[in-house]
């Protein structure tokens, strides 16, 4: 069987591009469709600044004239070099079931990154920051995806493997229902760290969001290029004023500010917790697309939300081993609870199961693995 690879560059290829998976999920209950805005926002030279130095290209895969598959592949040398061996990517793999297509498309991939200079490529990846559309499901087929975590079909494991693919690694996604109360331990250790008279918290105040959002953005990348256990802190990207304010345009409608926190020790901005409303819920709404006429859904959107993620947290090294991490994530749930009633749990997404640190934090809070992503790497 022979198959046609195009590259997307019009209209209607960025179309087929996105409506392929809406018949590869018709008999899969759960999947929820990604606003399609956002994926094209990575696709956009304009909008992706990983486009400075990197490359990007996405296909269409046809049979017989019909879409069968979609992919991207590319490269990011100066993030992609610090990887043994060092490797490009492959990701927003959609394809029916079928080996001999899954076999193509790898080879097609591989030969691509050779052509690139690469002799071994990882994914799904993102052309992106790592904790959102990045891995595989592989473990957990029976709930919706969180907001910006890709939910597969079963298949796509045993199509991948056979390719001749490898785990690289794994990462966790932890739950917590909110009529779940917190442990009394860890009440106890959040009244004695709150009760220092240097500590202080407090949720995003909308009326200064900007300088708020600043704050976290301090915390931000002097927590994650420093890291207490190895997470691959030489793939740290700094996070900018631009994306930051990107962000803020993106979640502001739909923040819960109870649910986004901030520490100071002697008033310097010291750690943070960012958790937004499960987006998704609106995108399976609204098929994936966001319209003028879906704004007042938008809008009201936060106070019938029944699943909230956390999206991003952080500390700043001089302030680790403090207990801000159990402060944040402790007040975080007890005010969120009492803020969005309607919530029913909150998935903490994109946990390496290497971070044995944050594993036992979230455990602690009464917490459960209960979804895995896999990236697996090819060598070639």
């Amino acid at each position: 069987m022979s198959y046609d690879f195009e590259c997307v560059e019009s209209r209607e290829q960025v179309k087929a591009f996105h409506q392929l998976p809406f018949r590869i999920y018709e008999d899969y209950p759960n999947w929820a469709p990604p606003f399609q805005f956002e994926i094209e926002n990575i696709f956009n030279r304009e909008q992706n600044p990983f486009f400075e130095k990197g490359q990007c290209e996405r296909y269409l895969v046809r049979n017989k004239g019909r879409v069968v598959a979609r992919f991207a592949v590319m490269n990011n040398p100066p993030r992609d070099e610090v990887l043994e061996p060092t490797m490009g990517g492959i990701g927003f793999l959609e394809l029916e079931n079928d080996q001999q297509l899954a076999r193509s498309i790898i080879d097609f991939a591989e030969a691509w990154h050779y052509d690139h200079g690469y002799r071994a490529m990882r994914g799904p990846v993102n052309f992106g920051e790592n904790d959102t559309y990045w891995g595989l499901l592989v473990e957990n087929y029976d709930e919706p995806p969180i907001y910006g975590m890709f939910y597969h079909p079963p298949y796509y494991k045993q199509l991948l493997e056979h390719t001749g693919a490898e785990k690289l690694d794994d990462h966790w996604s932890y739950k917590r229902n909110f009529d779940q109360p917190v442990p009394e331990r860890m009440k106890r250790i959040t009244d004695r760290i709150e009760g220092r008279a240097n500590v202080s918290l407090r949720p995003i105040d909308m009326n200064e969001i900007h300088r708020d959002a600043e704050y976290i953005r301090e915390i931000y990348n002097e927590a994650w290029s420093s890291q207490d256990i190895d997470q691959r802190e030489e793939e740290f990207t700094e996070l900018t004023r631009d994306t930051v304010r990107q962000m803020v345009k993106k979640l502001k409608p739909v923040m819960i500010p109870e649910s986004v926190l901030i520490a100071f020790v002697d008033d310097e901005p010291a750690s943070f917790i960012v958790c937004v409303p499960d987006l998704n819920e609106i995108s399976k709404e609204t098929g994936g697309r966001l319209r003028w006429w879906h704004y007042p859904k938008l809008l009201w959107f936060k106070r019938r939300a029944k699943h909230l993620r956390s999206l991003v947290y952080g500390t700043k090294p001089k302030f680790r081993k403090m207990g801000l991490e159990a402060l944040t994530f402790t007040r975080g749930i007890q005010f969120t609870k009492e803020a969005a009633p309607s919530l029913e749990y909150l998935e903490g997404a994109w946990v390496s199961e290497k971070n044995w640190l944050m594993q036992r934090s979230l455990e602690a809070l009464g917490c459960h693995h209960h979804k895995t992503h896999r990236t697996y790497k090819w060598e070639f």
